[in-house]
C-alpha cells in the first residue's frame, strides 16, 4: 500500500471550474425573457405542503395579492399556480431607503398524485395565503384494520 500525502486544497480549483461551467451553462440556456426575469429578481412565493388523513394541502404565501390576480390550474397531473403582484402606487425610487418586496409574476408548479379527481380541488384565500385542498382518494386512504383473537 503507497502512502500519498494529503493535499486538502489540490481539487480547489477544479471544484470552482465545475460550479463556473454550471452556472455558464445555465444562464447560456436561459432566453432573453428568462433573462430579464433573472435580471430583475423573480419571486417564488414561499409554500408548505403537508398531509392529513383525508388530503393533500399545498399553501402558499400571496401577501399584496388579490385574488383576481390568481390563476390555478392542473393540467397532465401537474398543478399550476401563476399569478402576478402589482405595484399599488408608482413611488420615486429615491424616496426608497429600502424595496425588499418583490413585484411581478410568479409561476410555481407541483407534480400530484395521478388518481386524485381534479373537480373535488378546493382553493381558499385568506389573509395573503391561498390554501388548496387535494383530497385523495378512497384507496389512498389508510384504513384501519380491526385483528380478532381467536380463543
Amino acid at each position: 500500500m503507497a502512502i500519498v500525502r494529503w493535499e486538502p486544497f489540490r481539487n480547489v480549483a477544479s471544484l470552482q471550474d465545475r460550479i463556473n461551467r454550471m452556472f455558464d451553462d445555465v444562464f447560456s440556456r436561459m432566453d432573453s425573457s428568462d433573462m430579464d426575469e433573472a435580471a430583475v429578481g423573480a419571486w417564488k412565493p414561499a409554500s408548505d405542503i403537508y398531509e392529513t388523513a383525508d388530503a393533500i394541502i399545498v399553501e402558499i404565501e400571496l401577501a399584496g395579492v388579490k385574488k383576481e390576480d390568481v390563476n390555478v390550474e392542473v393540467n397532465d397531473n401537474v398543478l399550476s399556480i401563476k399569478g402576478e403582484r402589482k405595484i399599488e402606487k408608482e413611488e420615486n425610487s429615491d424616496n426608497y431607503y429600502r424595496r425588499e418586496r418583490f413585484t411581478g409574476k410568479f409561476h410555481r408548479a407541483f407534480t400530484i398524485p395521478m388518481d386524485v379527481d381534479v373537480e373535488k380541488i378546493s382553493a381558499k384565500f385568506k389573509d395573503g395565503v391561498l390554501v388548496l385542498e387535494i383530497p385523495k382518494p378512497e384507496e389512498k386512504k389508510p384504513k384501519k384494520i380491526n385483528v380478532a383473537l381467536e380463543e
